[in-house]
């Protein structure tokens, strides 16, 4: 008398948790370039609102890449 369910098949129990997961995946990556995308949007309008503040961030940007040693 099992206390669990457990499936008949354990292939399938083992695709079952491969589909979900893939899903999962799927679904994780979906959510990231949404945040990605957002975050783009947000920076644009920020250097649209300050674009004095926007011109100092790419130049500590450029100083920073130039003195950055690969």
């Amino acid at each position: 008398m099992p206390d669990r369910e457990s499936p008949a098949d354990p292939t399938q129990a083992t695709q079952d948790a491969q589909d979900t997961r893939e899903e999962t995946d799927a679904a994780r990556r979906r959510r990231r370039a949404q945040f990605l995308r957002e975050l783009a949007e947000a920076r644009e309008l920020r250097d649209r609102v300050q674009p004095r503040r926007a011109k100092t961030a790419r130049l500590r940007h450029a100083m920073r890449m130039r003195t950055f040693r690969w």
